[in-house]
């Protein structure tokens, strides 16, 4: 026996008859759709809690080069103003470049910062110098290249 429910009829309630891509209307009547093959039921997901996502900025720190302050805070420095200045020396964000080593939580006491730019200073005077010896390489080279090609 089949049985008789009561199925909503209209354009878009109504159960396909020709397949999915024809017109459907109102003029088929209820007992025509109890002909066609029943609407089969598709079990419903179960809802689950949305995940939100946010982008994190990346939490690089950056260490400035007059007096060795790093800057770790919660804001990207990327996104500081450029009217930012270092809070312990005063120079300005341009005097900042990124700090790869891992940042502990007593890295701007007075005594850490002071070696810290003892290095700093030590790196910079290493890497001005290293065009001046690149320089004087360059010119020994030379200089061993006429002495050997003039006494053989």
């Amino acid at each position: 026996m089949v049985s008789l429910q009561a199925r909503p009829i209209g354009l878009r309630n109504s159960l396909p008859v020709l397949g999915r891509s024809s017109l459907q209307s109102t003029f088929f009547s209820p007992s025509v759709q109890l002909l066609t093959a029943p609407r089969q039921q598709i079990p419903a997901k179960p809802l689950t809690a949305l995940k939100v996502t946010a982008r994190v900025a990346s939490k690089q720190a950056y260490i400035c080069r007059d007096c060795g302050y790093i800057y770790n805070e919660r804001a990207p420095f990327d996104k500081l103003p450029d009217k930012y200045f270092c809070p312990v020396c005063g120079a300005p964000k341009r005097r900042f470049r990124p700090y790869e080593p891992k940042v502990a939580k007593g890295a701007n006491d007075q005594d850490i910062r002071k070696a810290r730019k003892a290095e700093l200073k030590r790196d910079e005077a290493i890497g001005k110098a290293l065009p001046i010896a690149i320089v004087i390489g360059a010119i020994a080279l030379a200089g061993l290249y006429f002495y050997l090609n003039n006494a053989y």
